[in-house]
Order: structure tokens, then sequence, then C-alpha cells
């Protein structure tokens, strides 16, 4: 059988995802990737915590297990990034970039470096090889958990060496693998929180790491008309609404972020509204469209299913129009695209369309 080196966060999702290879007669590695240093701190899957519980299960199944330094790696290729975009005024999605440029990036060279034949982690998402020979991702078989969204980065080396394990299972089957062979982590609540961010307080280490961000700028509604004053663009996403300090009367909602003019747009939710999207830097998992098509796409991560018409644009762009207007397009994000269960592929928002 092929030998495996599995991400292992430390939760429950991962864990048995490396015991299912284990008891499918894989040779099986656990490696956990050390991304941030928390000087002793837990939060998210970072901190001694999340490394002990994921050593504390490979000592139990009996496997082989490592600590691996990408902290290097990760701030330079995705920390640096998400300040980046903050001070363009877009709200990115890192989990996107780090799937994309660590777990199947840099982490795959560590396989590389060991001598594996392949990667594995507990993400919620299946893989299959297609009749033309190229892999497909597809939703996890669990919607309510399916992480597809924030894999439509990878490539077809990337997918032709990973496997997902639980990608096929439910949450509670799961759990219930975990509490069938005893794991420590089988009760252990899922993760929520930006990782290389205490508290995940985005502001607070954006402000720490890129103090210039912190600037008094103007909140004006639609109209231009100004209504109070921000302390930084950074603070601020479309669609927000809490948080605005200002009072209208009405509810009130973030229409845009213009960081080039440090100036924060706000106005009804009705005026929230777009008809499609511009995106940029697109990766196509299935064979790259010829033409526009129809399909289904997601705009942010939970998000619903949107009909759409999309149009691949030069190399690596894409132009989206909904069926009906969608709210709160946000450059940054990511769009994937869909058809059916096949993630087809997906980009970054660069803009919205009226």
């Amino acid at each position: 059988m092929p030998s495996v080196l599995v991400a292992m966060s430390g939760g429950v999702d991962s864990s048995v995802a490396a015991c299912l290879l284990l008891e499918a007669g894989f040779e099986v590695a656990g490696s956990h990737l050390k991304l941030v240093h928390t000087g002793g701190v837990e939060h998210g899957c970072c901190g001694p915590g999340a490394e002990a519980d994921a050593g504390a299960v490979a000592e139990l199944a009996g496997f082989p297990f490592e600590v691996v330094d990408l902290s290097a790696e990760f701030d330079e290729r995705v920390v640096a990034e998400y300040v980046e975009d903050h001070e363009a005024g877009r709200t990115p999605n890192p989990c996107v970039r780090c799937n994309e440029r660590i777990k199947f990036g840099a982490f795959l060279d560590r396989a590389d470096e060991l001598g594996f034949d392949l990667v594995a982690t507990g993400h919620y998402v299946r893989s299959d090889l297609g009749p033309d020979g190229r892999w497909q991702l597809r939703r996890g078989l669990d919607r309510s958990k399916d992480q597809s969204y924030v894999l439509a980065g990878l490539s077809q080396t990337a997918l032709a060496r990973a496997r997902f394990p639980v990608g096929g299972q439910t949450k509670a089957e799961t759990r219930a693998h975990a509490e069938r062979l005893g794991l420590p982590v089988a009760g252990k609540p899922d993760s929520q929180d930006l990782c290389f961010a205490p508290s995940a307080d985005a502001s607070a280490f954006l402000e720490d790491r890129a103090p210039h961000l912190v600037r008094e700028g103007e909140v004006v509604d639609e109209g231009g008309r100004v209504l109070g004053t921000h302390g930084g663009t950074h603070r601020f996403t479309v669609g927000q609404r809490r948080g605005l300090g200002v009072s209208t009367g009405t509810r009130t909602y973030v229409l845009e972020v213009d960081a080039a003019a440090n100036r924060v747009v706000v106005g009804p939710g009705d005026l929230l509204a777009r008809g499609g999207l511009t995106a940029e830097r697109v990766n196509w998992i299935a064979p790259r469209p010829h033409g526009p098509f129809e399909a289904e796409v997601k705009i942010r991560y939970g998000g619903r299913d949107v009909p759409a018409f999309v149009e691949p644009v030069g190399d690596a762009g894409a132009r989206v129009e909904f069926r009906s207007p969608q709210p709160a397009v946000t450059p940054g994000q990511a769009v994937v695209v869909y058809a059916g269960d096949e993630v087809l592929g997906g980009g970054t928002i660069s803009g919205a369309l009226r």
C-alpha cells in the first residue's frame, strides 16, 4: 500500500482520517503543522494543546508523528497577503490561500522530503479520477460540513496526491469512529478561530502587524454626504451592519470600502444588491471552459448556491452574472463554481457588477 503523510491539527477530523487510513492498510505517519508561534497561548488549531492532542492520537494508534515548523512559509505566503489585501480595502479568506499554498503546497514538499507517496487531511470533500483522466473535486457528503469552497485553488498535481478519508461520511459518523477507537479528541469541539489572530480579533492583529492601517477617514452615504469618521478601513467589510460608528435612523450597511480614498460608504440594505462580479486568479480544476456556461456559484463560505452565467476571461479571469441580484459581493473573498457536487474551479472576487 502507498505511504501517506497526514496533516494532523489535533482535531477529531484529521485524527480519524489518519486512523481510517491506517486501518485500510496504508503506511501512515502524522505531521502537525506549526503555522504560528503562539507563545504558549491556545487559540484555534494552534498552540501546545493542539500539538499534544495530535501526538496523543498518533501514540495511541501506533504510527510515527512529527511537528514540522512551517511558520515562515505561512507568514510569507498567507499572512503577508492577508495584510496587503486589507491595505487595499479587500476582505480576504486566508483559509483559501493556506490550503492552496501550505497544506497542499509546502506540506506536499515536506512529504517529498520524507519520501511519502500521498498526503491526507481531515477536510470534508471527496475526490475521484474522472473518465478523462483528470481528478475531480466534489463536495463533502455532509453538506453542513462541506469544505470544498476553501479547496477550489488546488491543482491537478495536488489532487492526484491528496486523500480525504472523512469526506464521504457525516460529522456524526466521524465522531462515532473516534469513540470506537477510543481517541482522546472524540468530543473535542470544532475550531472556528482565525488561527494567527489571538481571540480571533482580526482588527487587533492587523493593527499590530501594520500600524499604518490605523488612520482616520470619512464614513459617507451613497451620495457622498459625510456621516461620521472611522479609524481605519481594515475594520470594515461589505455587508457589515454593526460597529459602523454612525447613526442614520434606519438599518445601515457597508456598501463599499474605498481604501485608496480612506473612505467607507454606507447605506440601506437594498443598495447592497449586485448583478454579478469579476474574478481574478481563477483556477480551473475541470477543463477550462471555452465560453460562457450556466453553473452555480458560492460567493462566501457557508453561503448558498447561486445560479449564474460564468464566462472565462483571459488567462486567469472570469465574469459572473447572477440570475438574480445578490447582496454583499465582497472583493477579496473567493467565488467558487459548481456543477452539482463537482467543483469546476474558483478565483478571487476583484469587483462587483451593478
